[in-house]
C-alpha cells in the first residue's frame, strides 16, 4: 500500500473530475429499461443500540453512467466482466462537437471532426478513449430534453446527438482506440434504429462509455479517464464510476 507522503505529490500535479452521473430515482435510463430503484432493508438503532442501515437496489445495466461491454451488440464478445483493464484506462481524447449539436439534434461525429481535432492537437494517441463533447450533459435531469421524449417504453422519439459509424470504424481501424465516451445516452444518434456505431465497436471487441457526465470539464488532451464498471459475470454492460486526471493548469 502506498504511503501518504508518495502519493500526495502526485495527486497534487493534477485535478479530478468526476464524470459519473448518481444512481437515483431520477436517474435517466432507456426508455425500455427498468430504472433504479432502492429497497430500503434496514435504517435505524439496532436493540443493541448501533445504527445500521442496508439496501437492495434493482436496476438495469444500461443506465445512468455505464459500459456497453462488446457482448451488448456483438455474439461472442467480451462480456463485462472479461473487458480488460486497458479497454478502461487511456488518455482521453475529448473532440468538441457543441457547435453543430447546437444547430443539428441529429448530429453524428464524422472522420472530419477526427481529422481537424488532430490537425489542432496533433496524432490521436493509440489507446485512447475518445470522448464526444455534445454539450448535451446541460439537459441531465430533464429526461424529455436530454432524450428528446420522456414516453416510457417508446423509443421513436429519441433525438440526440453521437457518433457516425465511418468515424467509429476510422477510429477501431487506423487509430487503435480503446474505447469511445459520449455526455448522450448512446454513441449512436437517438434516431438511430440499426445500431451501427456499437456494432461497428462490439465486432471490435471494444467497450463503450455513456452517459458522462461533467465532459466540459476535460481538455481536448491531456487528461486520462479511469472508467470502473462492475465486472458482471455475463453481463452486456454495467454502471460505472468513471472520473478522469486532469494536469494542474488545464
Amino acid at each position: 500500500m502506498w504511503e501518504k507522503a508518495q502519493v500526495t505529490p502526485w495527486l497534487a500535479s493534477v485535478r479530478l473530475v468526476d464524470l459519473t452521473h448518481s444512481l437515483g430515482p431520477d436517474t435517466i435510463f432507456w426508455p425500455t429499461s427498468l430504472p433504479f430503484t432502492l429497497e430500503p432493508v434496514h435504517r435505524g438503532w439496532t436493540p443493541e443500540g448501533y445504527w445500521y442501515a442496508a439496501n437492495n437496489f434493482r436496476m438495469a445495466e444500461h443506465g445512468g453512467t455505464h459500459m456497453d461491454a462488446p457482448l451488448h451488440f456483438g455474439e461472442g464478445k467480451l462480456a463485462a466482466d472479461a473487458v480488460p483493464l486497458s479497454a478502461c484506462v487511456g488518455p482521453a481524447v475529448v473532440i468538441d462537437v457543441r457547435e453543430q449539436a447546437a444547430r443539428n439534434t441529429d448530429y453524428e461525429l464524422t472522420v472530419q471532426d477526427v481529422l481537424l481535432w488532430e490537425q489542432r492537437h496533433g496524432p490521436l494517441p493509440g489507446g485512447a478513449i475518445v470522448v464526444m463533447l455534445s454539450g448535451w450533459g446541460r439537459y441531465w435531469g430533464n429526461k424529455k430534453q436530454y432524450l428528446g421524449s420522456d414516453q416510457p417504453g417508446d423509443t421513436s422519439g429519441l433525438r440526440f446527438p453521437g457518433f457516425s459509424a465511418e468515424a467509429v470504424s476510422f477510429l477501431v481501424e487506423q487509430r487503435n482506440i480503446a474505447a469511445l465516451g459520449v455526455d448522450t445516452a448512446s454513441v449512436d444518434p437517438g434516431r438511430s434504429r440499426s445500431f451501427p456505431v456499437h456494432r461497428v465497436l462490439s465486432a471490435a471487441n471494444k467497450p463503450a462509455f455513456e452517459n458522462l457526465a461533467n465532459v466540459e470539464q476535460l481538455p481536448p488532451t491531456g487528461a486520462w479517464i479511469f472508467a470502473l464498471p462492475l465486472p458482471i459475470v455475463n453481463g452486456s454492460g454495467s454502471p460505472a464510476r468513471v472520473i478522469a486526471l486532469v494536469p494542474s493548469g488545464d
